[in-house]
């Protein structure tokens, strides 16, 4: 008589009391990339959009180029906003003092200037509702939002008013982002799109 073998349960990882930790996201095994946490739960990212790609290093190109030499821009990496929350903004501008040690898995979020996030169909609320939010209250100065409207970007741009602690919107801007804060930035955002087609386009 065969014993028909027990079927293998998916290991999930159960989180403890209270929800994981800041710190869990270093130690947990097999954690997907770019995982991140949101009060207490883990955040898996699923497939990105190629608009989101193109997006995504779009902003991190421009910023490198425009931001001042003692600032850095970081791309998908976590920061720390509390015990519960330690997010991972698409890309974010800091103080370049703060890269110094190349073993670093997140950074300060108090310490980052700006926060691109660039929306997906599952980070919709994330980036709209939740995060905001908690940038806010981090102190982060300035939240930008990109958005994919009919394939074209559009990028929602936000200020932290010091007397509330909330983000104001400062601007909405479609094909040209022209900006003085936290320093000056003049994009194209037609340019956020194949190679084939702004070769295409006319002047």
């Amino acid at each position: 008589m065969s014993i028909e073998p027990e079927a293998s349960e998916p290991r999930w990882a159960v989180p403890p009391e209270g929800g994981w930790t800041a710190d869990d996201l270093d130690t947990l095994p097999n954690l997907p990339p770019h995982t991140e946490l949101i009060d207490g739960s883990l955040v898996f990212v699923s497939p990105q959009t190629l608009f989101h790609t193109r997006a995504v290093s779009f902003f991190e190109w421009q910023l490198e180029s425009l931001a001042p030499p003692e600032l850095e821009v970081v791309r998908e990496f976590t920061i720390d906003i509390d015990r519960y929350n330690r997010p991972e903004p698409d890309v974010f501008v800091i103080d370049g003092e703060l890269l110094q040690d190349g073993d670093q898995t997140r950074f300060p979020a108090e310490a980052v200037l700006l926060a691109v996030e660039v929306v997906s169909p599952e980070s919709r609320s994330r980036d709209r509702e939740t995060k905001p939010v908690k940038y806010a209250r981090a102190t982060i100065p300035h939240y930008w939002r990109v958005e994919n409207h009919d394939g074209r970007a559009v990028v929602y741009v936000f200020e932290r008013e010091p007397a509330t602690g909330v983000y104001t919107s400062t601007g909405i801007f479609h094909d040209r982002m022209k900006v003085s804060v936290p320093f000056p930035v003049d994009l194209d955002l037609t340019a956020i799109k194949p190679r084939r087609r702004r070769a295409a386009d006319p002047e």
